[in-house]
């Protein structure tokens, strides 16, 4: 299969496109049935834990310990994954998972299953999704063509929130027909289909580069050096931890609302659980044409008034057909906000670090929900769950209001495709190509009527050098000669600088040849200075 990420994005192929690729399509399956089986073990610890526990504060830990793993680990996870096989690093990892879930059916079996045990479990199964969750992310581009990537991200929040109609719905029955330990054994069988998924997968050749593969804390430190000077992603990422720091709330008490506040069982959970996935789905199908109407920042902002009403209503109206109906928009709204804003970080980020790039948005995402379930759980404890939930509905309303400047889906309108225009440098070959730093300076010769736009221009190709890789960027002005400005940065070693030859995009490029334009001397070269010490 060929990829073709370098098609337009701003064709529009269909919602259901994806289903062409058959890679995309076995896989999606695959991974629903997964899915299935995840959220039957959630369910099922959930509900386990409130019957170990009737601590507010212990029940909303699970959610923590699922979530705090991917908020610790994301970044070394995503920068393995753009280093290494990602296929074989999902096959290593599934086959993990598959091993926790049946080790703790296994326990549950035999009621050996303490709060200490539970959490302990979960956090081990989360450091599992930790290490997976970016590769996952970083494979879509590889299964559908460019043009379709949009399509692709909403079909499996589709899938996801399907397995969410279904999981929750199937849990509860189990737990009420068979006993606790049936979801969890479910959920490892079902790691079996994805991992023969995987290895009937081939990834589509890809150009190899000639220079050796980057190191782990190398690789984490481009990603986070990208991130950090990426307008889109830095927006994208502002926008998520604003909804999900607050959305967490109606996750974590989720499991109190059905057993306390509507005096529910696990099959009520269930049902709620299924509510919110049946929104979702339908979301998901509506996503495209919301998204053409309103945007993607009307999109999130639509997603968050809709939960946040919820929490409200929940809070103000506790009664179960209330809730379920409630529970409908809860999906729609949370597939709103989530989808929109997945796209906004994929379309933002090049391949070489979109690992590396989704991993933070990953960690961005996840450690909001950390701090959420603690932070709401604890406030639950003291104030109650209505009053936490209406608490956190106001501060979702405030938080977006807060950051509506900060515009979504930023990337679409990039290429961020390698341009390889840059000339190879040429060197004594007597240098060793890790030695550094590496000092590179420019020379431009600007006539005065083209002066603020060149320093205009300078400015965004300034971002450009950090996010590669540069630092200690700086222009300055030639004081015997007027209008002459020297460009100067460093790199960490000519092997970095080397990367960055083969980072340079075609939008950087477009910037490039801009200032290129205006350059007197008709001609752009680079000196290369190494230190001696």
């Amino acid at each position: 299969m060929t990829n073709t990420t370098n098609t337009p994005a701003s064709i529009d192929p269909g919602a259901w496109s994806p289903f062409r690729h058959s890679a995309f399509t076995l896989l999606w399956l695959a991974t629903l049935v997964s899915n299935i089986g995840t959220w039957m073990h959630d369910v099922g610890a959930g509900w386990l834990m409130t019957e170990l526990s009737p601590s507010p504060f212990v029940v909303a830990a699970v959610q923590a310990a699922t979530t705090l793993p991917i908020f610790l680990f994301a970044l070394p996870a995503g920068a393995l994954a753009d280093i290494v096989d990602r296929r074989r690093l999902l096959i290593a990892v599934n086959l993990f998972l598959g091993a926790v879930a049946a080790l703790l059916a296994f326990l549950v079996s035999r009621d050996a299953v303490t709060p200490a045990l539970l959490l302990t479990v979960t956090f081990a199964m989360g450091t599992g999704v930790a290490i997976m969750a970016p590769a996952w992310q970083a494979v879509v581009p590889q299964l559908v063509p460019r043009e379709e990537l949009t399509s692709a991200v909403a079909l499996n929040s589709m899938g996801i929130n399907i397995s969410r109609t279904i999981g929750p719905a199937l849990a509860g029955f189990l737990i009420v027909a068979y006993g606790m330990a049936v979801p969890f054994v479910l959920n490892a069988l079902s790691i079996i289909g994805i991992v023969a998924a995987l290895l009937w997968w081939r990834a589509p050749t890809v150009k190899q580069s000639k220079l050796p593969p980057e190191t782990i804390v190398p690789a984490m430190i481009s990603g986070v050096r990208y991130t950090l000077h990426s307008g889109p992603v830095k927006s994208t990422l502002l926008r998520a931890f604003a909804f999900f720091v607050f959305g967490s709330a109606f996750w974590a008490l989720l499991p109190l609302v059905a057993r306390n506040v509507l005096a529910g069982g696990a099959s009520l959970y269930g049902i709620l659980l299924g509510c919110l996935g049946t929104g979702a789905v339908a979301g998901a199908i509506f996503l495209p044409l919301i998204k053409s109407r309103i945007g993607a920042d009307g999109a999130v902002i639509l997603g968050t008034v809709g939960l946040s009403f919820v929490m409200t209503l929940i809070a103000l109206a506790p009664n179960s057909y209330v809730a379920a109906g409630a529970a409908i928009v809860a999906g729609v709204s949370w597939i709103a906000v989530m989808s929109t804003l997945n796209v906004s970080a994929q379309t933002a980020l090049p391949n070489w670090a979109r690992a590396r790039g989704l991993s933070i948005f990953l960690m961005v995402f996840y450690g909001s929900m950390t701090v959420g379930s603690l932070l709401w759980g604890h406030l639950a404890s003291q104030v109650g769950i209505p009053a936490a939930l209406a608490t956190a509905s106001a501060g979702a309303i405030i938080a977006m209001m807060l950051t509506r400047g900060a515009k979504l889906n930023q990337g679409e309108s990039m290429d961020l495709t390698p341009s390889m225009h840059w000339p190879e440098p040429v060197i004594d070959p007597a240098h060793e190509t890790d030695r550094g730093p590496v000092m590179i300076q420019i020379v431009y010769d600007i006539d005065t009527n083209d002066r603020a736009k060149f320093i205009e221009l300078m400015g965004q190709l300034a971002q450009a050098r950090h996010r590669n890789g540069g630092y200690g960027w700086s222009l300055m002005e030639d004081l015997s000669v007027p209008n002459r400005f020297v460009e100067t940065w460093q790199e960490a070693s000519w092997l970095q600088h080397l990367r960055h030859h083969e980072h340079v995009s075609a939008d950087d490029r477009a910037v490039q040849q801009k200032i290129w334009k205006l350059n007197r001397s008709g001609e752009t070269s680079a000196a290369h200075l190494m230190s001696v010490t």
